[in-house]
């Protein structure tokens, strides 16, 4: 995982690959690597949309070896949607492929001078690019399966459905899964609208004849490969619950909580939350034929991604993960999981962040362009989104434009991304991040609901404020890292717990690259991409005053403990000072 592979789409007589060594960017992988190339070649100032934005996409640091856990991938760019630094990243099996076939970052530039679409198929024999319009408006599982009819099973997929063609601030960038299902999304902040702006439609991935990457010290990367797979399979979170229930198994425990946004972050509970649980959803599974212990990539050990059937007990989606249940489910008040699998399917085939996507419904019921609880009527207007009408287009836009134009006051958002599934005057820690993060508000970036909910790595009371820029500060500098590996987060509920399992990650770094890393090197590491996040956000024009929740947060009181957010402005002005 030497090269970096340039593919300049706007260039003269067609797209013109480049193929260079890692120079300056040695030594980095994952969101470490995009955020890096991004912060340094993108003009700040740019359009998103425009030929000087650039399309980053890297394994991680351990990606393409037998570590378990290791096939997230980063995506980055500047975000249409924020209008700042972007880092999506996704499961699947395109970071383990890509980082057999030894490319450590693909970086799209330029734009096509006409409205021609591409593919762009890379195996062990070099890359290509051909033109094919006839995959123009394709959803994404059709998309694959005309690229399985054409390339082969041994494939995967990098690609984007209608919303990314159509340019939308929604659209996310699907990744296959082993079963080459276009279900893992890099889905926050419009990435997907960066691709289609460089006119590609689909990356084909193809390692075969390839190996796994070897690390620098084979022993000890298996030893530690070892210890690390018992310290995830020990813990309660991601050895018993998330591959029983899925990340849905957050449902009910958030809405006892009080901390579950629900008719678009009217209320912190919702009555209907125990039809929609990771427990129900799980059963519905059992019996229809389907499984909700799932891996989405190879190595993968907590298989946390399920798979959800229909009432006739054919495939529908995979299981719907906690974020889509809350956001098309409890947000928009609806308590039919089929309805709610539904959407999902739509969403990935559309090529739409389901997040973005459920809140900007839950703005537009509020809008009165729906009513809440009418699962009908979301359904529809999420085709609208693919099918690109008047009112999808708008849609399609977000939730922060569609409050602008249909005049509602409660938009949920941060530099102009929808907040996830917790509401931040119950859930604090969370709300500092959505508040601070580089990201705009993204749960991911520093998901504080471990100690504020779960009690895991200790406990910070999620309803009050004191503790709550060390907590986020602390996950956001961790998370920054761990997103660099290629690791899932979800490893985290392991590593904070267990410092065996923290020296097990340590151990897999340094044997892989023959290193001495520390966890001290690990928190360097965090702050030198949160500081080039950062750096990219003030050169585009962000201020402190960007770092803020939305005034209702600190205004209206949240059921059921009747709290607001407060944490002082001048206390989010000190996240980052370390």
């Amino acid at each position: 995982m030497d090269r970096i592979l340039r593919i300049d789409m706007g260039a003269e007589g067609g797209p013109k690959t480049t193929i260079t060594d890692l120079g300056e960017y040695a030594g980095l992988g994952g969101r470490a690597m995009t955020s890096a190339i991004v912060a340094k070649e993108v003009p700040p100032l740019c359009h998103p949309l425009g030929a000087e934005n650039k399309l980053v996409i890297a394994p991680g640091l351990l990606s393409g070896t037998i570590a378990a856990m290791s096939g997230r991938l980063s995506i980055g760019c500047k975000s249409p949607l924020t209008g700042g630094i972007k880092e999506s990243n996704a499961g699947g099996q395109p970071a383990q492929v890509l980082a057999r076939l030894g490319y450590a970052a693909i970086v799209l530039e330029g734009k096509p001078a006409d409205d021609t679409l591409y593919k762009i198929v890379i195996n062990k024999d070099g890359v290509s690019i051909a033109a094919d319009n006839s995959l123009k408006m394709k959803p994404n599982y059709d998309l694959v399966e005309k690229m399985k009819q054409e390339f082969g099973e041994k494939i995967c997929c990098i690609s984007i459905g209608p919303a990314g063609e159509m340019k939308m601030n929604v659209a996310s960038i699907a990744c296959t899964d082993m079963e080459l299902r276009p279900t893992r999304h890099c889905g926050r902040g419009g990435v997907g609208a960066v691709m289609g702006s460089k006119g590609v439609k689909v990356i084909v991935l193809d390692d075969s004849g390839m190996t796994v990457r070897a690390p620098k010290n084979p022993d000890a990367f298996k030893d530690a490969n070892r210890r690390f797979v018992e310290g995830l399979m020990k813990h309660p979170v991601t050895g018993q619950g998330l591959p029983a229930y899925g990340t849905n198994v957050l449902t009910n425990i958030l809405s006892e909580a009080g901390g579950y946004p629900t008719f678009n972050f009217k209320q912190g509970s919702f009555d209907g939350a125990s039809k929609i649980s990771g427990e129900t959803q799980a059963e519905l599974e059992k019996k229809r034929g389907a499984n909700p212990t799932h891996g989405c990539h190879r190595g993968c050990v907590i298989r946390c991604s399920g798979i959800y059937h229909d009432k006739d007990g054919k495939y529908l989606t995979k299981q719907p993960e906690y974020e889509t249940v809350w956001s098309h489910g409890g947000n928009c008040g609806i308590d039919d999981l089929d309805a709610i699998a539904m959407l999902d399917f739509l969403d990935d085939n559309i090529g739409v962040d389901t997040i973005e996507m459920g809140a900007t419904i839950g703005v537009a019921m509020e809008a009165g362009i729906a009513r809440f609880g009418d699962a009908e009527a979301a359904i529809r207007l999420v085709k609208e989104v693919g099918q690109g009408t008047p009112l999808g287009r708008i849609l399609g836009g977000g939730a922060a434009i569609t409050g602008k134009v249909f005049g509602v006051e409660r938009v949920p958002v941060v530099k102009g991304q929808a907040m996830p599934a917790y509401d931040p005057r119950a859930v604090k820690g969370i709300g500092v991040t959505y508040a601070t993060s580089p990201m705009g508000a993204d749960h991911t970036a520093g998901y504080a609901v471990t100690a504020n909910i779960l009690k895991v790595g200790g406990y910070v009371d999620p309803l009050k404020s004191e503790g709550q820029i060390t907590l986020s500060r602390d996950l956001q500098i961790a998370t920054a890292a761990v997103d660099s590996t290629g690791m899932c987060i979800f490893i985290a509920f392991a590593v904070l717990d267990q410092p065996e399992t923290f020296q097990a990650l340590l151990d897999l770094l340094n044997a892989c690259y023959g290193l001495n890393l520390t966890g001290d090197g690990v928190v360097e590491l965090g702050k030198k991409v949160l500081s080039m996040e950062r750096e990219f956000n003030a050169r585009a024009g962000f201020t402190k005053d960007h770092d803020r929740l939305p005034r209702f947060f600190s205004q209206e009181k949240l059921a059921p403990h009747q709290v607001t957010f407060d944490v002082k402005d001048e206390d989010l002005d000190k996240v980052f000072n370390w």
